[in-house]
């Protein structure tokens, strides 16, 4: 009986120590991280706000409302030095916002036609593509945009010997000058352009489900070309609101009229696309090697041209191995759009830098700038997330 009860309170289970559970110390443990993090904070604040205090230098943004009193030279919407630094800075998220977007649009086309071409059959196409890709990658991009703007600058004709490829449209030194709509009829353009979109996006949703049922491919590329020419037209037309073209003019030593895209946004979008391209290239080679060979020898054996192949079978399994790192490059468009401020083009950081100049709010000007990137840079995110997740495979 004695030997029983001796075994049972040998074999009795310890208590273990407070802090020898792990789920007590995973608790203290972030509990000491926040407060760590927290206690930095608080300090660089109060340290912060008491180094303003004692240089009597004010803080808000009551700045935003007072008048600008600089000059911007060009913007998406009207700015003059009369208008508020509020205006301003919107002006300059507009300008960023211009060149990312396009920097994106024509990367992407460009890279992918460079990616494609390394897997190139032909030597000469496959060379001068891995070259191209080599070249572009290796060079500092600030230095290209550097190299860009020196060459529309010293080699383009001034305005007076500008070149005129096109009815209205004339490139020179000051720029690219081309014709633009005024009128009312504008927005009625851009609300049958909308709507256009709309039929788009319907008609693919018909023709994909029509395909399923009986197999037959319905045309959408000339169908959605000929909605988004023939739509807009119309809703104009039917409105009856007034619609001018302005087509730049020489007038003395420049032109007047139009819309002009200046040098610096010419150096820097070519600058963004040529060294951005090249990184898209080795995303699209990397995406289409991942895919299985056997899948262009199958649809091969089924009489498919190449074309049709990387389009409709090699280049939608691709996706899902190229969307991840593109968005990387998206982002990284984006945030390089800040060094338009080396050639003088008034992107966001251009104008708040001129702005903190003017008024010495630079803790103010510098949270708007971190701001704006952050939103476009988490708005890009979340798009190609729920892209990424769109395309994903469906498991059954």
């Amino acid at each position: 009986m004695r030997n029983t009860q001796s075994t049972a309170a040998v074999q009795a289970p310890r208590k273990r120590l407070f802090w020898n559970n792990p789920g007590v110390r995973a608790i203290v443990y972030q509990v000491l991280a926040v407060a760590l993090v927290g206690g930095v904070g608080w300090y660089m604040v109060h340290n912060t706000l008491h180094n303003l205090s004692v240089r009597n230098i004010t803080t808000g943004f009551g700045f935003l409302t007072r008048e600008a009193g600089f000059a911007i030279g060009e913007g998406v919407i009207s700015f003059t030095p009369a208008d508020t630094y509020q205006r301003a800075i919107t002006v300059g998220v507009l300008n960023t916002l211009r060149v990312a977007l396009l920097g994106i649009l024509f990367a992407t086309i460009l890279g992918t036609i460079i990616g494609i071409a390394r897997l190139s059959k032909n030597w000469l196409v496959r060379t001068v593509s891995s070259v191209y890709v080599e070249v572009m990658r290796n060079i500092p991009l600030l230095l290209q945009l550097f190299f860009w703007y020196v060459i529309i600058i010293e080699t383009m004709p001034g305005p007076r010997r500008a070149y005129h490829p096109l009815p209205g449209v004339f490139v020179s030194n000051r720029g690219i000058q081309m014709p633009t709509v005024h009128g009312e009829g504008l927005m009625w353009l851009f609300a049958g352009l909308a709507l256009a979109v709309v039929f788009c996006l319907v008609l693919r949703s018909w023709a994909r489900r029509r395909q399923e049922q009986t197999g037959q491919v319905f045309a959408l590329g000339r169908s959605a070309i000929v909605l988004l020419l023939v739509t807009p037209t119309l809703a104009w037309w039917l409105s009856g609101a007034q619609l001018s073209l302005d087509v730049p003019e020489l007038k003395g030593f420049n032109f007047a009229g139009g819309m002009t895209l200046t040098p610096e946004f010419a150096a820097l979008l070519f600058g963004l696309v040529i060294y951005t391209s090249a990184f898209i290239a080795e995303v699209v080679r990397s995406g289409i090697q991942s895919v299985n060979r056997g899948q262009w020898e199958a649809a091969s054996a089924l009489g498919i041209k190449n074309s049709l192949v990387l389009r409709l079978v090699v280049l939608p399994q691709a996706l899902r191995v190229i969307i991840p790192p593109m968005t990387s490059q998206y982002l990284n468009i984006t945030k390089n759009s800040s060094l338009a401020v080396a050639i003088g083009y008034p992107d966001l950081v251009s104008v708040i830098n001129t702005t903190l100049n003017q008024t010495g709010q630079a803790i103010e000007g510098i949270l708007m700038i971190m701001a704006a990137y952050l939103t476009v840079s988490l708005s890009i995110s979340v798009f190609m997330n729920w892209y990424n997740k769109r395309i994903a495979l469906v498991e059954r």
